[in-house]
């Protein structure tokens, strides 16, 4: 028996629910996460399929998911190549651009674009910030399907509280504008964390703590700052937890000449093995990256040992 449209919204309800509890565990996605597909009334559910772009589960009615990945690991580095759609949700684009797969617009994949446009579907948008990894962007709709131009272009939606989005979420220039700038620092902060870790081989670069769940990607200009504060590797460190506290509250410091400086208050302090691994990086040198490409910009690192040295 076809599903019905009650169904369908049903099923993406739950779609969503089942995201919304994972990226609340992990940051970003990995295909690992997503292979398991979600639970409705018993019977498994795929989120996407690994070979296409384009996925509607034979289950739904309309379609459900929409992705664009970053290439593997291989000659060129990743983050060297940022994605179009990166640069248009940067950039400020309301409405960004996604390519049909193929040239037939009537294949079956890009017909289920068209039909979720006409019918004003929600569907989820995993979006690519490093291989394997996505941030999993919901409500969005296809606002336009053009047949000569063979893409469709994608609108970002606010969540609603049911998981029952609709069109309306994205009917004003408000709301829109609001959701844009909601995509905007989530791709920030997951694009730039995992390129910073992937730059420094997962090592914390005040104590090399080999481990990336522990650790955060530290701009070294505040990213609201222009232009020094953009998110590229040059302007990032990771850091472990208690490092990167320490050096947004300038209580650790990094010179021109990549040497690490704590402050005289924390040297001062005598108080368990904690602090005391804390102040045996004074005047140690970071870790570096393997590509000297990928090294902290030394104006950068200037203008914040600067402030470093007038708040310690």
């Amino acid at each position: 028996m076809p599903t019905s449209d009650e169904e369908d919204r049903d099923m993406r309800a739950a779609a969503f629910a089942h995201l919304r509890n994972l990226q609340d565990l992990h940051d970003p996605l990995t295909a690992e996460h997503l292979r398991a597909g979600f639970s409705y009334r018993g019977q498994r559910i795929p989120l996407l399929n690994p070979q296409r772009g384009i996925f509607k589960p034979r289950q739904m009615k309309h379609l459900l998911s929409i992705r664009t990945v970053y290439p593997r690991r291989g000659a060129r580095v990743w983050y060297d190549d940022q994605r179009a759609v990166h640069q248009q949700i940067y950039q400020g684009d309301e409405l960004v651009d996604y390519a049909f797969m193929g040239d037939d617009p009537e294949a079956a994949d890009n017909r289920w674009l068209r039909e979720a446009g006409e019918s004003g579907t929600p569907v989820v948008y995993f979006l690519g910030v490093a291989p394997g990894r996505y941030q999993a962007i919901f409500p969005v709709f296809i606002a336009e399907w053009s047949r000569e131009e063979k893409k469709a272009r994608v609108a970002f939606g606010l969540p609603t509280s049911t998981g029952r989005e609709t069109l309306a979420a994205w009917d004003t220039v408000a709301e829109r504008r609001y959701a844009l700038q909601s995509v905007k620092q989530r791709l920030h902060q997951a694009s730039f964390r995992e390129a910073v870790l992937q730059a420094y081989g997962g090592r914390c670069a005040f104590s090399a703590l080999p481990e990336p769940r522990l650790l955060d990607a530290a701009h070294i200009i505040s990213d609201g700052n222009e232009p020094l504060g953009h998110p590229v590797v040059p302007n990032g460190l990771p850091l472990s937890k208690i490092h990167h506290a320490a050096f947004d509250a300038h209580l650790i410091g990094v010179d021109p000449d990549f040497r690490i400086h704590v402050s005289e208050r924390l040297r001062d302090l005598r108080d368990g093995p904690m602090l005391e691994a804390l102040k045996g990086a004074h005047l140690q040198r970071i870790v570096l990256p393997a590509r000297k490409v990928d090294w902290p910009d030394a104006a950068r690192l200037e203008a914040r040992f600067e402030e470093f040295l007038r708040v310690a």
